[in-house]
């Protein structure tokens, strides 16, 4: 399938192309490690320049690099496009790719649950019609543009995640999307050391309604911190506004979530009717962000029935609470990990722990432990070290044998611990990793968690190859 050709990518742009006009490109890649046969690359400046990737790219089978600069020693006969700066020729690749498109687009922000909300989203969506949408955690200033310049016009749907870690980021990226229905999950403390107060961070979320067309609809969780300012700012946006939460007013109201052998059972009620879902993952924040994505299938006049069903196929993502058995012992039963190292701050942290105690209410173990290893959560603002302590007062927390922390925020969480349930402290996770086939053992139920900068994923990754057959379930 072709997706660019370069005259359409130099009309898109603005661009020169000095060598070849007559390539054609299946997509746009900014990274060569993971650039699939046929593929333009964009090489943008992120972490590196990814003018020094062009050769990489080139041999993994780009069709064609779109750069600012022609690098030196770069083959004469490698075709090029040439904008002055690459983002953002890739938002002008995007904004182009959107204002071609015809079918319906979802944006879907908000302080955790984004990620989650999106991919149930996309597996309803998948169901009804060709779907589209934000690759893992595509959702920043170059991964929304990239998303949407991958953008197939025939698809039905278009599912786009956006985030933000700094004021003033998720306005654009909206304008860019331009989509028919916006969500925001809820509002947490996250990103906390770039904003004062939760009230702004809903500002910031709010925001997203910026980029709304005509008619559209605003998603909002009714039980969010900030929600009269979201509530405002869709309104000035001419939008309709649809809640979700467990409030009667609501249009997707939680009823009741309970837990059994093999998920969570959320009993809801839309149309003055109830009705049960089943969520084959354990927590109650994952029955909100699936009363979420059913409202905004709703809003996109797809069968609530259908959806709810939909729902059932529904998967993890790897790194964000999804279960491997490793066996330790040939002889004994494996140690369980619940691998949710992708992120963390203190809503998820407590979601997390809540959701393992769920597991252990339909599942007890008689003798073996439930063990967490946590790492830092990051951008928390001022208030950090007390928001660590503070994981000592999770009620759940109580069912938790062992509590093992890594980093110099999770220090004050160990010192608050009861002795009986201080485990490790370690400055890094690389010195936690080295230790970790000594601190477990069979029939462990273990979750790992942090945010992605503690490097705490380290840990999950060690604890897999302590057997050579990881087993996810």
């Amino acid at each position: 399938m072709t997706l660019w050709s370069a005259k359409g990518a130099k009309r898109a742009t603005g661009g020169v192309l000095p060598s070849s006009d007559h390539w054609v490109a299946t997509g746009v890649s900014i990274d060569s490690r993971t650039l699939q046969r046929g593929e333009l690359f964009a090489a943008i400046t992120a972490r590196r320049d990814g003018h020094d990737f062009i050769d990489s790219a080139k041999n993994a089978g780009a069709v064609a690099a779109m750069v600012s600069r022609i690098p030196d020693g770069l083959a004469s006969d490698f075709p090029l496009l040439i904008v002055p700066d690459v983002l953002d020729g890739l938002r002008n690749l995007a904004a182009w790719r959107r204002k071609k498109y015809q079918g319906k687009v979802v944006a879907i922000t908000g302080s955790v649950g984004k990620t989650s909300t999106k991919e149930m989203l996309k597996v309803i969506c998948s169901r009804r019609g060709a779907t589209h949408g934000s690759p893992e955690s595509y959702n920043n200033h170059w991964g929304v543009p990239l998303t949407l310049a991958n953008l197939p016009m025939e698809t039905d749907y278009a599912v786009i995640e956006i985030g933000m870690n700094n004021p003033s980021e998720i306005a654009p990226l909206a304008e860019l999307t331009q989509p028919h229905i916006g969500l925001i999950t809820t509002i947490a403390p996250a990103h906390l050391g770039a904003f004062d107060s939760l009230e702004a961070i809903a500002k910031e979320k709010g925001s997203l309604f910026a980029g709304f067309r005509a008619n559209a609809v605003a998603v909002l969780n009714s039980n969010s911190v900030g929600l009269s300012i979201m509530e405002q700012m869709a309104q000035e946006a001419g939008a309709e506004v649809r809640y979700f939460g467990t409030n009667g007013g609501d249009q997707y109201q939680l009823l009741e979530t309970r837990f059994v052998a093999n998920g969570t059972v959320m009993k809801i009620q839309w149309d003055g009717r109830e009705h049960c879902v089943m969520l084959n993952v354990f927590g109650a924040h994952f029955a909100e962000n699936a009363l979420g994505a059913l409202t905004v299938a709703d809003a996109l006049g797809l069968d609530p029935t259908f959806s709810a069903l939909a729902l059932r196929e529904w998967r993890l993502p790897s790194g964000r609470g999804d279960c491997w058995d490793i066996q330790l012992h040939p002889e004994r039963p494996p140690l369980r990990l619940i691998d949710d190292a992708f992120n963390a701050n203190p809503s998820s942290v407590a979601a997390a722990i809540d959701a393992m105690s769920a597991r252990l209410s339909v599942s007890p173990m008689s003798n073996s432990r439930a063990v967490l290893m946590l790492g830092d959560m990051l951008e928390l603002g001022p208030d950090e070290r007390k928001m660590h302590a503070e994981i000592a007062n999770i009620p759940s927390l109580k069912v938790v044998d062992k509590v093992h922390c890594v980093g110099p925020l999770m220090r004050h969480l160990h010192e608050r611990l009861r002795i009986e349930q201080r485990g490790k402290w370690c400055q890094s996770a690389e010195q936690l990793a080295a230790i970790s086939g000594t601190i477990v053992a069979p029939g462990d139920l273990l979750l790992v968690k942090g945010s992605k900068g503690s490097r705490i994923s380290i840990v999950a990754d060690a604890i897999r190859k302590l057997e050579w057959t990881p087993k996810r379930i």
